[in-house]
């Protein structure tokens, strides 16, 4: 996990391996001070602290810009069991997604993940205008959430 978490913020396999061994230092270094009390599971703990050591280094890199966008991703309150939920979501999304069917699944991503207009959309499917373009959309929206919907609710 930690190493997906470096990886996709413009790290390296060698950057995560030593942010995990100043992680796995930190917590050493607590234990033997005496007054450490875990609170959490021990993978939240080292999952915490190394986003944090993470952030430290982007911002002392000069990627400020990149340390936000990091800090809007991965709020730092959140544990571990949220990004797993978060995680398990995106992973019913893809399914929902996969299982919508076309035109809906081209049509979502054309406007969600492209930005392409309405009117482009309505000329590209053939509709006769953008309005009837953004009702299917609607449509296709409100199959996609039951589809996710249904898949979430049954790993309840």
């Amino acid at each position: 996990m930690i190493l997906r978490m470096v990886q996709q913020n413009n790290g390296s396999d060698d950057d995560a391996k030593d942010l995990f061994q100043e992680a796995m230092i930190i917590l050493y270094e607590k234990v033997q001070q005496g007054d450490f009390d875990l609170y959490s599971k021990l993978k939240t703990f080292l999952y915490a602290v190394c986003r944090r050591l993470w952030l430290k280094k982007l911002q002392g890199n000069t990627w400020v810009g990149l340390s936000d966008h990091i800090q809007e991703t991965l709020p730092l309150e959140d544990t571990m069991e949220e990004h797993e939920k978060r995680d398990e979501q995106f992973r019913i999304m893809q399914r929902s997604m996969g299982n919508l069917g076309e035109p809906c699944k081209t049509l979502l991503a054309d406007y969600y993940l492209h930005k392409r207009s309405m009117q482009d959309i309505a000329e590209k499917f053939g509709y006769t205008n953008a309005e009837n373009a953004k009702n299917q959309k609607y449509k296709c929206l409100m199959r996609l959430k039951k589809l996710f919907f249904d898949q979430y609710n049954d790993t309840k």
